[in-house]
C-alpha cells in the first residue's frame, strides 16, 4: 500500500510540474524496502548458540570432559570412577545404613575407583573392542558374556582383596570373605549388568563407556559398599 501511495503522489507531481518532497519520499522508500526480518538476525541473536558449539555447550563442561577423554583417557577415567564410587557410597550412607558417616569408608571406596575401577575398566574395554569389534548382535554377546563371566570375578576378587589390606585383614580372612561372598556379588551383578552391558556396547561410544557405567554404578555401587562394610 505504501508502495503504490509513493506512485501515486509521484505521478501526480510530475503531472502538475511539482518536485515531491524528498524527505517524505525517502523515508517512505525506506518504510518500503525494510524487511520486518533481517536475513541471518536469529543466528547473530544472544538467544541462539553457535551452531558449532551447540554440542559442547549445551551441557556445562561436556566439551572439556571430551577433550580431556581424547587427550588423557586414563586420567579422565579414573576420575569418572572417583566420582562414581564415592557418589555410590555417599548415598548409601545417608540414605542405607544411616548413622555416623564414616570418612575412612567413603575414602577407602573413592580410592577404589580411582586406582582400580578406572584404569582397569579403560585396558579392559579398550582390549575387549579389539578382539571383538563391532556392534551387531553376536558381538555384543560375546562381550557381555566375556564381561560376566571372566571380568566380573576377577574384579569382586580385587574389590575385596583391596577392602581386606586396607583395614589390614590377613590373607586368610580374605580369602574367607571371597569365597563367602564372591558368588552372592556376582549374582547381583549378573541381574543388572547383561541388560546395562547390552546398551553399553551396542550403543555407547568407546570412550564414553565408564562415564555409562558409573551413571548406573552409583545405585550398583551402594550394593557393594554395603557388602564391602559387612
Amino acid at each position: 500500500m505504501k508502495l503504490l501511495s509513493l506512485l501515486l503522489i509521484s505521478a501526480s507531481a510530475s503531472a502538475f510540474g511539482v518536485s515531491p518532497n524528498p524527505a517524505v519520499t525517502k523515508n517512505l522508500a525506506n518504510d518500503v524496502v525494510k524487511p520486518a526480518f533481517r536475513q541471518g538476525s536469529s543466528t547473530k541473536s544472544p538467544l541462539f548458540r553457535d551452531p558449532t558449539l551447540i554440542r559442547g555447550g549445551a551441557v556445562p563442561g561436556w566439551a572439556t570432559y571430551n577433550k580431556a577423554l581424547d587427550e588423557k583417557p586414563l586420567t579422565a577415567k579414573a576420575l569418572t570412577s572417583l566420582v562414581g564410587w564415592g557418589l555410590g557410597d555417599l548415598l548409601a550412607q545417608i540414605f542405607i545404613t544411616g548413622g555416623a558417616f564414616d570418612m575412612k569408608r567413603f575414602i577407602t571406596l573413592s580410592a577404589f575407583g580411582l586406582l582400580y575401577h578406572g584404569p582397569s575398566g579403560h585396558y579392559f574395554y579398550n582390549w575387549l573392542d579389539s578382539k571383538i569389534p563391532g556392534k551387531d548382535g553376536a558381538s555384543v554377546a560375546k562381550k557381555i558374556i566375556i564381561d560376566q563371566t571372566m571380568w566380573c570375578p576377577i574384579f569382586m576378587s580385587v574389590f575385596f582383596t583391596y577392602l581386606g589390606l586396607v583395614n589390614g585383614d590377613s590373607v586368610g580372612t580374605i580369602g574367607t570373605k571371597i569365597k563367602t561372598d564372591l558368588l552372592s556379588a556376582c549374582q547381583g551383578s549378573w541381574k543388572v549388568w547383561p541388560v546395562v552391558h547390552f546398551v553399553n556396547f551396542k550403543y555407547i561410544s568407546n570412550k564414553h563407556r565408564l562415564l555409562f557405567l558409573n551413571g548406573v554404578q552409583v545405585g550398583f555401587n551402594m550394593f557393594l559398599s554395603i557388602i564391602g562394610a559387612k
